[in-house]
């Protein structure tokens, strides 16, 4: 890596041990991607809940030529993090495979079975960075926000049509390579 790491701590307490651990994940990134040129960590804990105790979020920002990646783990209510720990490990793990996605479309790396289909943006959590795509077959596929190409993730609404190329993920279909069509008119479908 170019440039040091650079970490810093919102609503959480600066502790060297949490810093070294970030520092260690952050290295090893470059087994996914040689070429980083910047990362910079952020771990906050947005919200004390009284009744379920600490939630953490980690922001990585990473630089690399030509391109900022950006990977936000927000917990959501299928991964509530209370562990510091599990949140930076779960965040990293997203920053490696956006490293991983971000090298195979530098070399043109095209699978020649992909190919590409259409659907609507079905639901969509832009806080937590995902949402669902629905299929013209009715079939439900879930997408990241990495995998919205041209920064689109942030213009997307309820109906938008997309293409994408869907890929088996951890857990069931995920669209990669999702292009905004157009807007829909009318926002909702």
């Amino acid at each position: 890596m170019e440039n040091p790491v650079q970490v810093t701590f919102r609503g959480v307490e600066s502790s060297p041990a949490v810093e070294d651990y970030v520092r260690q994940r952050a290295r090893k990134l470059e087994t996914f991607f040689q070429r980083i040129i910047g990362c910079h960590v952020t771990v906050e804990a947005p919200h004390q809940h009284h009744k379920h105790g600490r939630h953490y979020r980690v922001l990585i920002d990473m630089t690399v030529p030509g391109a900022e990646l950006v990977v936000r783990r927000t917990p959501d209510q299928g991964s509530l993090h209370e562990d510091l720990y599990a949140a930076i490990d779960d965040a990293f793990d997203d920053a490696g495979r956006v490293l991983q996605d971000h090298a195979r479309q530098q070399r043109g790396d095209v699978k020649t079975h992909e190919h590409q289909r259409r659907g609507r943006v079905s639901k969509l959590f832009p806080n937590e960075g995902y949402g669902f795509l629905e299929t013209s077959e009715g079939d439900e596929v879930y997408f990241h926000q990495n995998s919205v190409l041209h920064h689109g993730f942030n213009r997307l609404q309820i109906g938008t049509e997309v293409r994408f190329v869907e890929e088996l993920g951890e857990r069931g279909p995920q669209a990669s390579t999702v292009v905004v069509r157009h807007a829909s008119p009318h926002g909702v479908r």
